[in-house]
């Protein structure tokens, strides 16, 4: 049996940040549900991108005492395991949750890391990740993605475009955006 038949991959999803960054830097607005990504399709890369298992961590800000339950219903359907977090207001319960969730990894001692977010808070767990050994990647649109989070690319961090790399949206985003000129498709601006 290989090696990466023996380890898992963990998608780490800062849902807050991902939908913050779709709507209020992408888009402009909030996102109609087509514009929203397909999480079963994300989970699907998760897997296939170093032929590992994959487990999907979806973390949610539940201070407020509310869940949205149909969405949690849906991760649940495309087996992800959602993970409301609450706090007393003044914390970033989402990225402390995810923070943590890194340090577990690391000291369990196995176990690659695709964290969904564009946040550089995750620094420090990154770099440990990667310092140990381990897989690690970054889910976003590239463009808006902390700069030295992805300074971390010369020490092995991949970054992978959620629409360009994933195909995780069945709707065109109207991003601006650098584009290489051997993946540029006129078709896409007709």
């Amino acid at each position: 049996m290989s090696e990466s038949a023996d380890r898992t991959t963990y998608l780490l999803v800062d849902g807050e940040n991902i939908d913050a960054t779709l709507g209020m830097s992408v888009l402009g607005r909030r996102p109609e549900p087509a514009e929203r990504p397909r999480w079963d399709r994300i989970l699907h890369f998760t897997q296939e991108v170093w032929h590992e298992d994959a487990r999907g961590l979806f973390f949610l800000n539940a201070t407020s005492g509310q869940m949205p339950m149909s969405f949690v219903q849906a991760l649940l359907a495309m087996d992800f395991r959602p993970i409301p977090l609450a706090g007393t207001g003044t914390e970033k319960v989402v990225d402390i949750g995810i923070q943590r969730t890194m340090e577990a990894i690391l000291a369990q001692g196995t176990g690659d890391v695709l964290l969904a977010s564009h946040d550089g808070d995750y620094i420090p767990q990154v770099e440990r990740l990667l310092d140990d050994g381990r897989r690690v990647g970054v889910l976003c649109f590239r463009e808006f993605l902390n700069s030295e989070l992805a300074g971390l690319t010369d020490r092995g961090l991949k970054i992978y475009d959620l629409e360009d790399d994933l195909g995780a949206f069945n709707a065109v985003l109207p991003r601006v955006r650098i584009i290489p000129l051997a993946s540029f498709d006129p078709n896409r601006y007709l």
